[in-house]
């Protein structure tokens, strides 16, 4: 008999139905082993293919994580420094591999790059907020993903279990046939 997993899909990613009797499993879905090995198979390549596209996301928010977090300490000690009288003095990128140096006297406001060319001027409170908030969504973020993936590797390893065992099954249903035709023959 066929039951299903315990959750049917998590976000768009079908739930793959653990196999208790081949028989059975086949005669639901009527399809011979074969035909249900490949339409398993395609599923499993389908898991693949999603578990790729969740592992680049996973490194892309990975990689954002420290940047925000860069950008909050940057903006934290510009604030730190307002009112003293004294100057920062930084080194920040112009371009990959170009540096240049800068010296800020009293820093009102920062420009955060918001991406697609588009760069803001927001007050360093303001700036703080939102980086918080970009902080907390990115996180927010990467624990869904570790979930998704996880869900999806429970996903791949029961569907490679089922393959294993519609394999055996039809190995094991074949031998049963030669040992039929064969004493029939004696």
């Amino acid at each position: 008999m066929s039951t299903s997993a315990s959750a049917t899909e998590r976000r768009g990613i079908p739930a793959a139905a653990f196999v208790e009797d081949v028989q059975t499993y086949l005669s639901q879905l009527n399809l011979d082993a074969n035909s249900a090995l490949a339409f398993l198979q395609e599923r499993l390549q389908q898991y693949r293919v999603v578990e790729m596209k969740l592992l680049a996301q996973q490194r892309d928010v990975q990689a954002k994580i420290p940047d925000i977090e860069k950008c909050l300490d940057v903006v934290a000690t510009l604030q730190a420094q307002k009112g003293t009288g004294e100057a920062v003095v930084a080194d920040f990128e112009v371009s990959e591999g170009i540096y240049a140096r800068a010296r800020v006297e009293e820093a009102e406001s920062v420009c955060l790059w918001l991406g697609a060319n588009v760069m803001l001027e927001y007050s360093c409170e303001e700036a703080t907020v939102l980086l918080q908030k970009n902080l907390e969504n990115a996180k927010a973020s990467l624990e869904v993903l570790i979930a998704d993936l996880q869900f999806l590797r429970d996903q791949v390893t029961i569907t490679q279990v089922t393959i294993a065992r519609v394999y055996n099954w039809d190995v094991h249903q074949r031998r049963l046939r030669q040992t039929a035709a064969s004493t029939s023959e004696s």
